[in-house]
């Protein structure tokens, strides 16, 4: 009983490492790519759409070696959801494109208590005093360790709001989906993944000299641009499937206050690695926020501890003489005909 108690706690565990892992792995990768100081790179949403490209490609190697198993989900709902997404990813783009870092940052910590909004309204849920003091902690934690300018314009708010509440509701819809439809985060991520990546590559390079005045076209590949090009392509498809599996296993908001881990390991690394500067207000801001992911998962154990508590015992299988009972009463019931109505016993 003890190991298989321990299964769950395990796959949760290497769920949050790979997610953490490959998208701290795909920013670095990333970072080196689009910098002016690496290879000058800057088509991210084209990028991204080589991305789901990919991670379609491996979809259908898995379910044509039978891998993964394919169900069915109403076309109309992986449309709905993947103009979602796309929305997300754009505004994003356009987000950090006509605000500045600081605005951005607010915008993104912004998701949490949204997240949580839009839970309450879709599925009715509560939260406890404990985990929305948590949630506070982990904001104001990144905020200090986060934001420095804050400027913002009308387009630059519109396009933030947009880019919050879409992926705010993605992030909501994939939980929603898997649960409603049975079906597993690869599977999932394999049917939305081709047109999310057909889509991103029609309208990215568009979206992309919006933002930078340059089409992908007018780009010299080097030899390191496209081995970074896979490298990203290859985190990204471990991020994605990662990123379906936490919110499938958790929810949005755990994934929303725990991914803030992937912040602080950013500041690390670009200390480490890209000689970034990092300032005693920044290591603040980084124990704070680990701080308020401790009180977090430890909110939401309790949480689910007193839920536990609260449904009564049943019982999950029958006794040897409730069986012998159970046997006794089938058989001292006489046998109908269906079709005559007569007792055949």
């Amino acid at each position: 009983m003890e190991t298989e108690n321990k299964k769950p706690a395990v796959s949760d565990v290497g769920a949050w490492a790979m997610n953490v892992v490959s998208s701290v792995g795909i920013i670095m990768a990333n970072k080196q790519l689009m910098s002016s100081n690496g290879y000058a790179f800057s088509f991210a949403t084209t990028l991204t759409g080589f991305h789901f490209a990919v991670t379609a490609l491996v979809g259908l190697v898995s379910n044509a070696t039978g891998l993964s198993v394919s169900k069915h989900v109403p076309m109309w709902e992986l449309l709905w959801f993947s103009i979602v997404a796309n929305m997300s990813i754009t505004g994003m783009n356009f987000s950090l494109m006509l605000n500045s870092v600081g605005f951005y940052q607010i915008s993104k910590l912004s998701m949490i208590p949204v997240v949580c909004v839009m839970e309450w309204i879709l599925h009715n849920k509560q939260y406890s005093r404990e985990v929305k003091s948590s949630v506070l902690l982990v904001v104001i934690g990144v905020g200090v360790c986060t934001v420095t300018d804050v400027k913002v314009n009308a387009k630059g708010f519109i396009c933030a709001c947009v880019a919050v509440l879409s992926t705010s509701l993605q992030q909501i819809t994939i939980g929603s989906l898997q649960k409603k439809y049975s079906i597993g985060s690869f599977e999932l991520l394999s049917k939305t993944a081709p047109i999310q990546a057909l889509s991103l590559l029609v309208v990215g390079p568009f979206v992309d000299y919006c933002l930078n005045g340059k089409f992908i076209t007018t780009y010299k590949m080097s030899t390191g641009a496209i081995l970074f090009i896979i490298l990203s392509c290859s985190l990204a498809v471990f991020c994605n499937v990662s990123q379906y599996l936490c919110i499938g296993r958790f929810s949005a908001v755990s994934f929303q206050v725990l991914g803030h881990m992937k912040t602080v390991c950013v500041l690390t690394l670009g200390w480490l690695l890209f000689d970034s500067e990092l300032t005693f207000k920044n290591i603040m801001g980084m124990v704070i926020a680990v701080a308020g992911m401790v009180v977090y998962s430890w909110a939401v154990e309790a949480e689910k501890g007193a839920s536990a508590k609260a449904i009564p015992f049943t019982k999950n299988s029958l006794t040897e003489e409730e069986i012998r009972l159970l046997k006794e009463g089938v058989e001292s019931v006489p046998v109908k005909d269906v079709e005559l109505g007569e007792s055949k016993g």
